[in-house]
Protein backbone atom coordinates (compact mmCIF):
# COMPACT_ATOMS: atom_id res chain seq x y z
CA UNK A 1 0.00 0.00 0.00
CA UNK A 2 1.43 3.41 -1.15
CA UNK A 3 1.89 6.15 1.41
CA UNK A 4 1.22 9.74 0.26
CA UNK A 5 4.27 12.12 0.53
CA UNK A 6 3.07 15.68 0.00
CA UNK A 7 6.52 17.09 0.90
CA UNK A 8 8.15 15.38 -2.12
CA UNK A 9 5.52 16.81 -4.40
CA UNK A 10 6.21 20.33 -3.20
CA UNK A 11 9.96 19.82 -3.73
CA UNK A 12 9.40 18.77 -7.34
CA UNK A 13 7.22 21.80 -7.99
CA UNK A 14 9.82 24.17 -6.51
CA UNK A 15 12.59 22.54 -8.62
CA UNK A 16 10.52 22.90 -11.79
CA UNK A 17 9.79 26.56 -11.04
CA UNK A 18 13.49 27.20 -10.33
CA UNK A 19 14.61 25.62 -13.63
CA UNK A 20 11.98 27.62 -15.52
CA UNK A 21 13.15 30.88 -13.92
CA UNK A 22 16.80 30.14 -14.66
CA UNK A 23 15.91 29.28 -18.29
CA UNK A 24 13.95 32.51 -18.66
CA UNK A 25 16.86 34.55 -17.32
CA UNK A 26 19.29 32.81 -19.67
CA UNK A 27 17.00 33.40 -22.68
CA UNK A 28 16.61 37.07 -21.73
CA UNK A 29 20.36 37.48 -21.45
CA UNK A 30 20.93 35.80 -24.80
CA UNK A 31 18.29 38.03 -26.41
CA UNK A 32 19.93 41.12 -24.92
CA UNK A 33 23.35 40.20 -26.27
CA UNK A 34 21.93 39.31 -29.70
CA UNK A 35 20.20 42.69 -29.94
CA UNK A 36 23.43 44.46 -28.96
CA UNK A 37 25.46 42.68 -31.66
CA UNK A 38 26.40 44.81 -34.73
CA UNK A 39 25.54 43.60 -38.24
CA UNK A 40 28.14 41.45 -39.91
CA UNK A 41 30.70 43.31 -42.05
CA UNK A 42 29.74 42.81 -45.75
CA UNK A 43 32.27 41.36 -48.13
CA UNK A 44 33.23 43.12 -51.34
CA UNK A 45 34.44 40.84 -54.10
CA UNK A 46 35.41 41.42 -57.66
CA UNK A 47 38.12 43.71 -59.04
CA UNK A 48 38.42 47.08 -57.30
CA UNK A 49 40.25 50.12 -58.58
CA UNK A 50 42.41 51.66 -55.88
CA UNK A 51 45.01 54.39 -55.73
CA UNK A 52 47.51 55.70 -53.21
CA UNK A 53 47.58 59.32 -52.09
CA UNK A 54 50.70 61.04 -53.43
CA UNK A 55 52.34 64.43 -53.00
CA UNK A 56 53.81 66.33 -55.91
CA UNK A 57 52.80 68.28 -59.01
CA UNK A 58 49.25 67.83 -60.29
CA UNK A 59 48.66 68.60 -63.97
CA UNK A 60 45.07 69.72 -64.36
CA UNK A 61 43.50 68.63 -67.64
CA UNK A 62 40.09 68.40 -69.24
CA UNK A 63 39.11 65.93 -71.92
CA UNK A 64 36.37 65.71 -74.49
CA UNK A 65 35.43 64.02 -77.76
CA UNK A 66 35.36 65.86 -81.04
CA UNK A 67 35.97 65.72 -84.77
CA UNK A 68 38.48 67.05 -87.26
CA UNK A 69 37.02 69.92 -89.28
CA UNK A 70 38.53 72.12 -92.00
CA UNK A 71 39.94 75.49 -91.03
CA UNK A 72 37.72 78.39 -92.03
CA UNK A 73 40.40 79.84 -94.32
CA UNK A 74 40.75 76.48 -96.10
CA UNK A 75 37.09 76.06 -97.05
CA UNK A 76 35.59 77.29 -100.30
CA UNK A 77 31.84 77.39 -100.72
CA UNK A 78 30.91 77.93 -104.37
CA UNK A 79 27.68 79.95 -104.69
CA UNK A 80 25.45 80.30 -107.73
CA UNK A 81 25.91 83.74 -109.31
CA UNK A 82 22.75 83.55 -111.42
CA UNK A 83 19.55 81.57 -111.53
CA UNK A 84 20.35 78.49 -113.59
CA UNK A 85 19.67 74.80 -114.14
CA UNK A 86 22.14 71.98 -113.51
CA UNK A 87 22.75 70.17 -116.79
CA UNK A 88 25.86 68.10 -116.01
CA UNK A 89 27.84 66.89 -113.00
CA UNK A 90 31.47 66.12 -113.77
CA UNK A 91 33.00 65.36 -110.34
CA UNK A 92 31.57 63.50 -107.35
CA UNK A 93 32.32 64.15 -103.64
CA UNK A 94 35.61 62.70 -102.45
CA UNK A 95 37.51 63.49 -105.64
CA UNK A 96 40.69 65.55 -105.69
CA UNK A 97 40.19 68.83 -107.53
CA UNK A 98 42.35 71.71 -108.75
CA UNK A 99 41.51 75.39 -109.24
CA UNK A 100 40.48 74.89 -112.91
CA UNK A 101 38.60 71.62 -112.33
CA UNK A 102 35.01 71.97 -113.61
CA UNK A 103 32.68 70.45 -111.04
CA UNK A 104 29.37 70.93 -112.84
CA UNK A 105 27.81 72.74 -115.78
CA UNK A 106 24.83 75.09 -115.55
CA UNK A 107 22.70 76.72 -118.21
CA UNK A 108 20.81 80.03 -118.17
CA UNK A 109 19.54 81.51 -121.49
CA UNK A 110 18.93 84.93 -119.94
CA UNK A 111 22.60 85.20 -118.94
CA UNK A 112 23.67 84.62 -122.55
CA UNK A 113 21.22 87.28 -123.76
CA UNK A 114 22.42 89.74 -121.15
CA UNK A 115 26.02 89.09 -122.21
CA UNK A 116 25.17 89.94 -125.85
CA UNK A 117 23.33 93.07 -124.74
CA UNK A 118 26.33 94.16 -122.70
CA UNK A 119 28.63 93.66 -125.69
CA UNK A 120 26.37 95.82 -127.87
CA UNK A 121 26.16 98.51 -125.17
CA UNK A 122 29.95 98.63 -125.02
CA UNK A 123 30.21 99.02 -128.78
CA UNK A 124 27.64 101.84 -128.71
CA UNK A 125 29.46 103.60 -125.90
CA UNK A 126 32.76 103.40 -127.76
CA UNK A 127 31.11 104.81 -130.89
CA UNK A 128 29.63 107.70 -128.89
CA UNK A 129 33.06 108.36 -127.44
CA UNK A 130 34.65 108.53 -130.88
CA UNK A 131 31.85 110.84 -132.14
CA UNK A 132 32.22 113.12 -129.12
CA UNK A 133 35.96 113.34 -129.61
CA UNK A 134 35.59 114.13 -133.33
CA UNK A 135 32.94 116.81 -132.77
CA UNK A 136 34.89 118.33 -129.91
CA UNK A 137 38.05 118.40 -132.01
CA UNK A 138 36.15 120.17 -134.83
CA UNK A 139 34.68 122.77 -132.48
CA UNK A 140 38.08 123.33 -130.93
CA UNK A 141 39.70 123.88 -134.32
CA UNK A 142 36.99 126.43 -135.25
CA UNK A 143 37.55 128.25 -131.98
CA UNK A 144 41.31 128.22 -132.46
CA UNK A 145 40.88 129.69 -135.98
CA UNK A 146 38.68 132.49 -134.66
CA UNK A 147 41.16 133.22 -131.88
CA UNK A 148 44.05 133.25 -134.35
CA UNK A 149 42.18 135.74 -136.58
CA UNK A 150 41.55 138.08 -133.67
CA UNK A 151 45.17 137.75 -132.55
CA UNK A 152 46.43 138.61 -136.03
CA UNK A 153 44.08 141.62 -136.31
CA UNK A 154 45.26 142.81 -132.89
CA UNK A 155 48.90 142.62 -134.02
CA UNK A 156 48.14 144.58 -137.21
CA UNK A 157 46.24 147.24 -135.25
CA UNK A 158 49.13 147.50 -132.82
CA UNK A 159 51.62 148.07 -135.67
CA UNK A 160 49.30 150.65 -137.24
CA UNK A 161 49.02 152.50 -133.93
CA UNK A 162 52.80 152.57 -133.62
CA UNK A 163 53.15 153.90 -137.21
CA UNK A 164 50.53 156.57 -136.60
CA UNK A 165 52.35 157.64 -133.46
CA UNK A 166 55.51 158.21 -135.51
CA UNK A 167 53.60 160.11 -138.17
CA UNK A 168 51.93 162.24 -135.50
CA UNK A 169 55.34 163.34 -134.27
CA UNK A 170 56.31 164.31 -137.81
CA UNK A 171 53.03 166.23 -138.22
CA UNK A 172 51.88 164.14 -141.13
CA UNK A 173 48.61 163.05 -139.52
CA UNK A 174 46.36 164.65 -137.03
CA UNK A 175 45.90 163.57 -133.44
CA UNK A 176 42.35 162.38 -134.23
CA UNK A 177 43.71 159.83 -136.72
CA UNK A 178 46.21 158.55 -134.19
CA UNK A 179 43.58 158.23 -131.46
CA UNK A 180 41.41 156.20 -133.84
CA UNK A 181 44.18 153.71 -134.64
CA UNK A 182 45.18 153.51 -130.98
CA UNK A 183 41.56 152.83 -129.92
CA UNK A 184 41.22 150.07 -132.51
CA UNK A 185 44.42 148.41 -131.29
CA UNK A 186 43.21 148.49 -127.69
CA UNK A 187 39.82 147.05 -128.69
CA UNK A 188 41.39 144.17 -130.57
CA UNK A 189 43.70 143.56 -127.59
CA UNK A 190 40.66 143.10 -125.33
CA UNK A 191 38.98 140.85 -127.89
CA UNK A 192 42.16 138.79 -128.16
CA UNK A 193 42.17 138.22 -124.38
CA UNK A 194 38.51 137.23 -124.45
CA UNK A 195 39.07 134.78 -127.31
CA UNK A 196 42.00 133.26 -125.41
CA UNK A 197 39.88 132.70 -122.31
CA UNK A 198 37.01 131.34 -124.43
CA UNK A 199 39.42 128.88 -126.03
CA UNK A 200 40.53 127.66 -122.58
CA UNK A 201 36.93 127.25 -121.45
CA UNK A 202 36.07 125.33 -124.60
CA UNK A 203 39.06 123.04 -124.06
CA UNK A 204 37.87 122.31 -120.49
CA UNK A 205 34.31 121.68 -121.73
CA UNK A 206 35.61 119.32 -124.38
CA UNK A 207 37.64 117.39 -121.81
CA UNK A 208 34.51 117.12 -119.65
CA UNK A 209 32.40 115.84 -122.53
CA UNK A 210 35.03 113.27 -123.44
CA UNK A 211 35.36 112.20 -119.79
CA UNK A 212 31.59 111.67 -119.57
CA UNK A 213 31.62 109.46 -122.64
CA UNK A 214 34.74 107.66 -121.36
CA UNK A 215 32.92 106.92 -118.07
CA UNK A 216 30.03 105.44 -120.06
CA UNK A 217 32.50 103.23 -121.91
CA UNK A 218 34.06 102.09 -118.63
CA UNK A 219 30.60 101.44 -117.20
CA UNK A 220 29.74 99.34 -120.23
CA UNK A 221 33.05 97.48 -119.89
CA UNK A 222 32.34 96.74 -116.22
CA UNK A 223 28.85 95.50 -117.07
CA UNK A 224 30.28 93.32 -119.82
CA UNK A 225 32.92 91.93 -117.42
CA UNK A 226 30.18 91.11 -114.88
CA UNK A 227 28.02 89.38 -117.48
CA UNK A 228 31.07 87.53 -118.81
CA UNK A 229 31.91 86.43 -115.27
CA UNK A 230 28.36 85.21 -114.78
CA UNK A 231 28.57 83.35 -118.07
CA UNK A 232 31.88 81.78 -117.08
CA UNK A 233 30.41 80.87 -113.66
CA UNK A 234 27.96 78.57 -115.40
CA UNK A 235 30.94 76.24 -115.65
CA UNK A 236 31.42 75.76 -111.90
CA UNK A 237 35.13 75.46 -111.03
CA UNK A 238 36.67 74.28 -107.78
CA UNK A 239 38.83 77.40 -107.37
CA UNK A 240 41.41 75.79 -105.04
CA UNK A 241 43.39 72.59 -104.69
CA UNK A 242 41.55 70.26 -102.36
CA UNK A 243 38.84 67.64 -102.03
CA UNK A 244 35.22 68.03 -103.10
CA UNK A 245 33.24 67.16 -99.95
CA UNK A 246 29.70 68.28 -100.78
CA UNK A 247 27.66 68.44 -103.97
CA UNK A 248 24.04 68.90 -102.87
CA UNK A 249 22.38 69.24 -106.29
CA UNK A 250 21.31 66.86 -109.06
CA UNK A 251 21.02 67.18 -112.83
CA UNK A 252 17.89 69.07 -113.79
CA UNK A 253 17.64 70.94 -110.50
CA UNK A 254 17.03 74.69 -110.64
CA UNK A 255 19.18 76.85 -108.37
CA UNK A 256 18.75 80.48 -107.33
CA UNK A 257 21.31 83.21 -106.80
CA UNK A 258 23.46 82.58 -103.71
CA UNK A 259 22.65 78.86 -103.46
CA UNK A 260 25.71 76.82 -102.45
CA UNK A 261 26.63 74.60 -105.38
CA UNK A 262 29.63 72.77 -103.96
CA UNK A 263 32.04 72.72 -101.02
CA UNK A 264 35.79 72.22 -101.43
CA UNK A 265 38.21 71.84 -98.53
CA UNK A 266 41.94 71.33 -98.18
CA UNK A 267 42.24 68.13 -96.13
CA UNK A 268 45.77 68.85 -95.01
CA UNK A 269 44.61 72.00 -93.20
CA UNK A 270 42.36 70.74 -90.39
CA UNK A 271 41.59 71.67 -86.81
CA UNK A 272 40.00 69.76 -83.95
CA UNK A 273 36.57 70.80 -82.71
CA UNK A 274 36.14 69.38 -79.19
CA UNK A 275 33.01 69.15 -77.05
CA UNK A 276 33.92 69.88 -73.42
CA UNK A 277 31.39 69.53 -70.58
CA UNK A 278 30.24 72.97 -69.44
CA UNK A 279 31.26 72.21 -65.83
CA UNK A 280 34.86 71.66 -66.98
CA UNK A 281 35.15 74.43 -69.57
CA UNK A 282 35.23 77.45 -67.26
CA UNK A 283 39.05 77.44 -66.93
CA UNK A 284 39.84 76.97 -70.63
CA UNK A 285 41.73 79.89 -72.17
CA UNK A 286 42.95 80.61 -75.69
CA UNK A 287 46.58 79.54 -76.13
CA UNK A 288 46.54 76.64 -73.67
CA UNK A 289 48.41 73.54 -74.89
CA UNK A 290 46.39 70.56 -76.01
CA UNK A 291 46.83 67.07 -77.44
CA UNK A 292 44.51 65.47 -79.98
CA UNK A 293 44.32 61.69 -80.22
CA UNK A 294 43.27 60.54 -83.71
CA UNK A 295 43.41 56.87 -82.61
CA UNK A 296 46.37 56.58 -84.94
CA UNK A 297 48.69 59.15 -83.39
CA UNK A 298 48.66 62.08 -80.97
CA UNK A 299 49.02 65.59 -82.42
CA UNK A 300 50.05 68.60 -80.36
CA UNK A 301 48.06 71.80 -80.62
CA UNK A 302 46.81 74.93 -78.90
CA UNK A 303 43.36 76.25 -78.05
CA UNK A 304 42.41 78.75 -80.77
CA UNK A 305 38.76 79.47 -79.94
CA UNK A 306 36.26 78.90 -77.13
CA UNK A 307 32.61 79.13 -78.08
CA UNK A 308 30.84 81.58 -75.73
CA UNK A 309 27.57 79.63 -75.96
CA UNK A 310 26.64 76.31 -74.35
CA UNK A 311 24.85 73.72 -76.47
CA UNK A 312 23.45 70.49 -75.04
CA UNK A 313 25.57 70.85 -71.92
CA UNK A 314 28.87 71.21 -73.79
CA UNK A 315 31.13 74.02 -74.96
CA UNK A 316 32.81 73.84 -78.37
CA UNK A 317 36.57 74.37 -78.19
CA UNK A 318 38.68 74.64 -81.35
CA UNK A 319 42.27 73.38 -81.24
CA UNK A 320 44.76 74.50 -83.90
CA UNK A 321 46.96 71.53 -84.78
CA UNK A 322 50.70 72.15 -84.79
CA UNK A 323 51.96 68.72 -85.78
CA UNK A 324 51.74 66.87 -89.07
CA UNK A 325 48.48 65.10 -89.74
CA UNK A 326 48.70 61.29 -89.79
CA UNK A 327 47.83 59.27 -92.84
CA UNK A 328 44.10 58.84 -93.15
CA UNK A 329 43.19 62.06 -91.35
CA UNK A 330 40.15 63.63 -92.97
CA UNK A 331 37.22 65.91 -92.13
CA UNK A 332 34.68 64.51 -89.62
CA UNK A 333 37.19 61.98 -88.25
CA UNK A 334 36.35 61.26 -84.58
CA UNK A 335 39.09 62.28 -82.13
CA UNK A 336 39.64 62.73 -78.40
CA UNK A 337 41.23 65.90 -77.11
CA UNK A 338 43.00 66.75 -73.85
CA UNK A 339 43.63 70.36 -72.79
CA UNK A 340 46.22 71.32 -70.16
CA UNK A 341 44.73 73.92 -67.80
CA UNK A 342 47.45 74.55 -65.20
CA UNK A 343 49.92 72.86 -62.84
CA UNK A 344 49.51 72.66 -59.06
CA UNK A 345 52.84 72.30 -57.24
CA UNK A 346 53.42 70.33 -54.02
CA UNK A 347 49.85 69.15 -53.39
CA UNK A 348 48.28 65.92 -52.19
CA UNK A 349 46.37 64.15 -54.93
CA UNK A 350 44.83 60.81 -55.69
CA UNK A 351 43.11 59.14 -58.61
CA UNK A 352 39.71 60.57 -59.45
CA UNK A 353 36.87 58.50 -57.92
CA UNK A 354 34.05 57.11 -60.01
CA UNK A 355 31.65 59.55 -58.36
CA UNK A 356 32.13 63.03 -56.95
CA UNK A 357 32.83 66.57 -58.12
CA UNK A 358 35.72 68.89 -57.41
CA UNK A 359 35.62 71.36 -54.51
CA UNK A 360 33.36 69.11 -52.43
CA UNK A 361 33.47 66.51 -49.65
CA UNK A 362 33.48 62.89 -50.79
CA UNK A 363 32.86 59.69 -48.85
CA UNK A 364 35.61 57.19 -49.72
CA UNK A 365 36.65 53.79 -48.36
CA UNK A 366 40.23 53.77 -47.05
CA UNK A 367 41.99 50.40 -47.00
CA UNK A 368 43.52 49.04 -43.81
CA UNK A 369 47.24 48.37 -43.62
CA UNK A 370 46.72 44.67 -44.41
CA UNK A 371 44.32 45.42 -47.22
CA UNK A 372 41.58 43.15 -45.85
CA UNK A 373 39.19 45.83 -44.64
CA UNK A 374 38.12 49.30 -45.78
CA UNK A 375 36.74 52.04 -43.56
CA UNK A 376 34.56 54.89 -44.81
CA UNK A 377 36.17 58.33 -44.32
CA UNK A 378 35.07 61.83 -45.39
CA UNK A 379 37.57 63.40 -47.80
CA UNK A 380 37.64 67.06 -48.76
CA UNK A 381 38.80 67.54 -52.35
CA UNK A 382 39.76 70.59 -54.39
CA UNK A 383 40.51 71.01 -58.05
CA UNK A 384 40.22 68.03 -60.35
CA UNK A 385 41.90 66.81 -63.49
CA UNK A 386 40.95 64.10 -65.96
CA UNK A 387 42.33 61.22 -63.86
CA UNK A 388 43.35 62.88 -60.58
CA UNK A 389 41.88 65.13 -57.91
CA UNK A 390 43.47 67.34 -55.24
CA UNK A 391 43.11 66.17 -51.62
CA UNK A 392 42.57 68.99 -49.12
CA UNK A 393 41.75 66.94 -46.01
CA UNK A 394 40.76 63.51 -44.68
CA UNK A 395 43.68 61.58 -46.15
CA UNK A 396 47.42 61.53 -45.78
CA UNK A 397 50.25 60.70 -48.11
CA UNK A 398 50.48 56.93 -48.51
CA UNK A 399 46.81 56.17 -47.75
CA UNK A 400 45.11 53.85 -50.20
CA UNK A 401 41.47 54.42 -51.16
CA UNK A 402 38.96 52.63 -53.34
CA UNK A 403 38.08 54.57 -56.52
CA UNK A 404 35.43 52.16 -57.81
CA UNK A 405 31.72 52.86 -57.47
CA UNK A 406 30.82 51.87 -53.88
CA UNK A 407 27.27 53.21 -53.83
CA UNK A 408 26.02 49.67 -53.21
CA UNK A 409 27.50 49.89 -49.70
CA UNK A 410 26.30 53.39 -48.79
CA UNK A 411 24.69 52.04 -45.62
CA UNK A 412 27.92 50.46 -44.36
CA UNK A 413 30.82 52.20 -42.68
CA UNK A 414 33.23 49.34 -43.28
CA UNK A 415 33.58 46.44 -45.69
CA UNK A 416 35.69 43.31 -45.98
CA UNK A 417 37.83 43.02 -49.08
CA UNK A 418 37.81 39.61 -50.73
CA UNK A 419 41.33 38.89 -51.86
Amino acid sequence: MDIARPDLRRKRQRRTILFAAVGAVVLAALAFFVVRLKPAVPTVDGPLFTDTVKRGMLLRQVRGPGTLVPREDRIRLIPAQTEATVVRIRVLPGALVHPDTIVMDLVDPSTQQQLMDAQLQLQAAKADLQNTRAKAESDLMTQRAAAATVSQDQKQAQLQAQTDASLLKLGVISGLKYNESRGKADELGVRNDIEGKRLQLNQQAIRTQVAVQQAKVEQAQALLALKQKQQDALSVRAGIDGVLVDLPHQVGEHVTVGTTLAKVVQPDQLKASLKIAETQARDIQIGQPAAVDTHNSVIAGKVSRVDPAVQNGTVTVDVALEGALPQGARPDLSVDGTIDLDRLSDVLYVGRPAQGNENSTLSLFKLSSDGKFAQRVPVQVGRASVNSIQVLGGLQQGDTVILSDMSKWDSNDSVRIEQ
